[in-house]
Formats: C-alpha cells, structure tokens, sequence
C-alpha cells in the first residue's frame, strides 16, 4: 500500500505582494494536500518521494515562530505528523492550518512562521538540487533590495517535489519568467 495517493492530491496557489521588508515572490506559494496512510511513516516518506524528484530532502524538526525567509532558496514543507497554524507572506500575510500530509511548496523571497503548534508537529523540510546552503533572512528594509537581487537569481527547479516533471509547479513557475517580485 502506498503511504501516498497522489491521485487523490489538491493543491492551491496562494499569491503575495511584497510589502518592502518581505520579498515574497511573483510565483505562488503551492500548497498540496495529500492523503496518507494513517499507520505509515510520513517523515520517511516525504523524504523519498522529495529524493526522487530532485529536491533535497535536509531536516526533521518544527517551522521558526519567526517571520523568516529564504533569499537563495526555494523550499518544500512535507507535514509528516500534528498541525500547525503557520502566517505565510510576511506580516501583513495570510494565516493558514496546515497537517499532517500537507506539503507547502515556497518560491525563494516568500515570509513564513508559525503561529502555533501540536506536540507532535513535525516538518520534513527540502530544498531543490544545488539550493541545499539556504540562508535564512528575516525581514529587513534596510537589506530588501539586495534580498531581491539574490532571490531573482535563484533558478526554478527541475521537478515539482509532489508530482516531479508534470507537477503544478511546472505551469505555475514558468521557466521563461523571473522569480523577482
């Protein structure tokens, strides 16, 4: 039995602006949610199914309670177990819950942090091939236009990190646009 059913998978595309301390991105943050076997081992799942579409699966913990992003990075959020009220977009963004077998998908320059919490909430968190050194940012306007230079030349990656070549992703980050805000 599949830990996954990929058939049964929706995702979203949530859009935000840069607000001048937050960059976000032109492309939409992806938010898939999955069905998973109830008994199955979701961290190690995720973490495969990350691996096989070129995404590099590098931690197992929580999300910063911080307003944070990645300026050299995109980056996947599998929800391998608990659930999680999360703010996406920065201060002015948009609050969201998310659970166990939800999978956030974060253009490069897109705020986030977690509101609050189960226990037992655990993230396995991923980054494309070559992205692996990501840095973290919090939002800072005095530093905002050199963010937005370095998220502007973070390339798209190669494969969705739910459905691989024929993902959401793929249509939703056109290779021909720029990731700048």
């Amino acid at each position: 039995m599949s830990l996954m059913n990929m058939t049964d998978a929706s995702v979203q595309a949530l859009y935000f602006e840069d607000d001048g301390a937050t960059p976000n991105s032109r492309f939409p943050v992806l938010l898939y949610r999955l069905r998973l076997d109830p008994a199955g081992d979701a961290a190690s799942a995720f973490e495969a199914m990350f691996a096989a579409h070129q995404w590099t699966p590098l931690w197992r913990a929580g999300i910063f309670d911080y307003h944070h992003f990645h300026p050299n990075a995109h980056e996947a959020l599998g929800v391998a177990c608990g659930r999680a009220r999360l703010t996406l977009g920065g201060e002015a963004g948009q609050s969201l819950s998310v659970k166990r077998g939800d999978v956030l998908v974060l253009p490069a320059g897109t705020g986030h942090r977690c509101i609050d919490c189960s226990d037992d909430f655990l993230v396995v968190g991923a980054y494309p091939h070559g992205q692996e050194d990501y840095d973290i940012q919090r939002p800072d306007r005095a530093a905002h236009s050199r963010a937005l230079a370095r998220i502007a030349k973070v390339p798209r990656p190669e494969q969705d990190p739910v459905s691989g070549i024929g993902g959401a992703l793929m249509t939703r980050w056109p290779a021909n646009a720029s990731n700048d805000t």
